[in-house]
């Protein structure tokens, strides 16, 4: 068995069955993803409702500001993994620099939580608008930064035996994304809300800080691809390595479109759902807490797709990767297409209110049902897009770049955000506002995704698939095919 000097294994086993760490790379990762999307869940009603100076005097900002923020952390987020994905498979491994960049992650929610100390220590140090950029400073270079070793981490846990348990553990690995996700949105609003920026920066903390420990706990089960040094970059940007990224990019390029609407389920429907009547099943829902509707139906849509759909669908014709990808981006258009049509019946409430000179008192506005359609549909795109292009870009990419790959798809999702704040910033006017409002701001949106659309049918007619899987401990050479 092929170890490294600390005596752990660098190589898969030959077994058919689950490798031993996944429970702990899956319990880690639900942890992480708590932390990560409460956090994000209430970032915009923070910064336009709570958001103080260190003499406790308002320092909101407006809508179009703030979704500017949560934009470019998010991108942030989202770019920092590929920096991540080189230190990893050049220099450190995934280990390690998941365990070291976690305790960066830590610190970053560290920060966010002071900035509800009390005025005479805010006053003493930071204002704060400054923790609040330190904090998303942090948590965007420790959770972009892991987040491409993390699921690199996962595909190496398996081998040529049981390759064919690869797109099981990547639903895992989805659900228990969406796990984490599901009970941090209902917790965290409800935290601020109740008992202040404090608690609901630092509860995800504490489950940052479970996630790291619960990481380390599961060192003596994983196999650790050792680090490639300096080796690693002849070979990622030598000619297999170039053609490999060649082959992806167009497709990169497409997914952030896609990104660019998914991720604003954070930003605009938050903002949109306030403008809506929010009772539903007898509750009375915040508007940051509609978002729990999305994690909740991947965790029902996951094994709906995988026993149900995918069996079904595949006895008819070849539903390949890339056509899972197309059929997703379908259904984004046709969800951004609903949320245009509420934002319409807002628009003309808004209207109706201001003809007849009434207050927000006497306002019929749309039932969140809408949004919650909407949801379904991106949800199911989700489903499509997002495990589809997880599995698949770790299948296409050389065993000794899984890493750097992988950072090459999240940060389409980078790009998706730099690309809706940049639509932000360009339509902003001297007030802070966007003059792309309304429901032209969500048509706009819905356009550019149909183009996207349309110019991913022939990328999915000319692609040529080769995988790429570790090698076992009785099998060095590399396996693809």
């Amino acid at each position: 068995m092929a170890t490294n000097t600390h005596g752990y294994r660098t190589q898969p086993t030959a077994t058919s069955g689950m490798p031993p760490g996944i429970p702990y790379i899956v319990g880690n990762e639900a942890a992480e993803r708590f932390s990560f999307y409460g956090m994000k869940s209430i970032l915009v009603v923070f910064m336009t409702q709570y958001l103080l100076s260190s003499a406790g005097r308002p320092d909101f900002m407006t809508e179009t500001e703030s979704r500017e923020w949560m934009h470019l952390f998010v991108a942030s987020a989202y770019f920092f993994p590929v920096i991540g994905g080189i230190v990893a498979d050049a220099f450190l491994g995934k280990y390690l620099t998941i365990l070291l960049l976690s305790i960066v992650y830590c610190v970053g929610h560290l920060c966010l939580a002071l900035m509800d100390m009390p005025e005479p220590f805010l006053a003493a140090t930071l204002e704060p608008r400054g923790w609040l950029i330190a904090g998303l400073a942090l948590v965007a270079i420790g959770s972009g930064g892991i987040k491409p070793c993390v699921s690199a981490h996962v595909g190496d846990q398996f081998g040529r035996s049981n390759s064919h348990l690869l797109e099981r553990v990547f639903g895992w690995f989805y659900f228990a994304i969406n796990f984490g996700s599901f009970f941090s949105t209902l917790l965290t609003p409800w935290l601020l809300e109740h008992y202040g920026a404090g608690w609901a920066f630092g509860v995800p903390g504490i489950l940052m800080a479970i996630a790291t420990l619960m990481f380390w706990l599961g060192r003596n089960r994983f196999v650790h691809v050792p680090p490639r040094g300096s080796a690693y970059f002849a070979e990622t940007f030598g000619p297999q390595g170039l053609a490999a990224i060649a082959k992806l990019v167009p497709l990169y390029l497409l997914v952030a479109v896609f990104w660019s609407l998914y991720d604003q389920t954070g930003g605009a429907w938050v903002q949109q759902a306030q403008q809506m009547d929010r009772r539903f099943l007898g509750i009375d829902w915040l508007e940051s807490q509609i978002q729990a509707i999305n994690p909740l139906l991947v965790l029902l849509f996951i094994p709906l797709f995988g026993v149900v759909i995918y069996p079904a669908v595949g006895r008819l014709f070849d539903f390949t990767p890339l056509r899972r990808i197309l059929v997703g981006f379908v259904l984004a258009v046709a969800a951004f297409a609903i949320s245009a049509r509420a934002q319409g019946l807002i628009d003309a409430e808004s209207a109706r209110l201001a003809a007849a000179g009434l207050g927000p008192e006497a306002a019929r506005w749309p039932s969140v049902v809408w949004q919650l359609a909407a949801y379904v549909v991106i949800t199911a795109a989700e489903i499509l897009v997002s495990i589809t292009c997880l599995e698949f870009s770790y299948t296409q990419a050389p065993p000794q770049m899984k890493s750097f790959v992988m950072s090459l798809y999240l940060l389409s999702v980078s790009l998706g955000n730099l690309f809706t704040a940049a639509v932000n910033m360009a339509t902003r006017d001297g007030s802070g506002n966007s003059t792309l409002s309304g429901a032209s701001y969500y048509w706009f949106f819905t356009g550019c995704m149909a183009v996207a659309t349309l110019l991913l049918v022939p990328v999915v007619l000319l692609y040529r698939s080769r995988e790429y899987l570790q090698p076992e401990a009785d099998d060095p050479a590399p396996r693809s095919h």
